[in-house]
């Protein structure tokens, strides 16, 4: 199984990574595009060296990188998780537009019919970015906000990331035990 992982320039690049950490101890082959935006997000909200997140890709692709095997419709792979995605990532991709690998490989997903998971992380949200989540969402993709649950009890910062890691591996379709489930 291949899995792409965007990482967009939206705070919460926390959940990119999580899943990247998880995906790297699995079978599963992570493509990974990381934006300019993002680089510039993960130095300034992480710890993380951008080498060592890179490292937990299978595959990194530049964000210009058109040629990249994601950008094709006959490359096959089983989804895309955007984590997290900016509203001006959410909107490229709700109008169709390609102008970036992550763009083009979540409309790959979308014209495919693959499983296309976005994680937005804004608030407020205004008409605009609601109207686009529900464009996605009637074009295919599932919109999980970045609203970790509370029911697990979390005592850490690492157990409400891994909460919505978790759950966006869930609509992928991949098994996990990252995160206390309800019972």
């Amino acid at each position: 199984m291949e899995i792409v992982i965007g990482i967009s320039g939206a705070s919460g690049s926390a959940y990119g990574i999580r899943l990247l950490e998880v995906l790297s101890k699995t079978d599963i082959m992570a493509h990974l595009v990381i934006t300019r935006a993002a680089k510039q997000i993960i130095e300034i909200e992480t710890d993380y060296e951008l080498s060592y997140v890179e490292g937990l890709a299978d595959a990194l692709y530049d964000e210009n990188e058109f040629t990249a095997p994601i950008a094709s419709g006959s490359h096959r792979f089983a989804g895309m998780i955007v984590a997290p995605c900016s509203m001006k990532t959410l909107g490229e991709i709700a109008g169709g537009m390609s102008d970036n690998l992550l763009g083009r490989a979540a409309d790959v997903c979308l014209k495919e019919k693959r499983k296309l998971v976005l994680m937005p992380r804004e608030t407020p949200l205004n008409q605009i970015h609601l109207e686009n989540m529900l464009k996605l969402e009637k074009a295919g993709a599932i919109i999980l906000p970045a609203c970790p649950g509370f029911y697990s009890r979390p005592k850490t910062l690492d157990d409400l990331i891994n909460s919505m890691a978790g759950r966006a591996l869930d609509l992928i379709g991949i098994d996990n035990e990252v995160y206390k489930r309800w019972k």
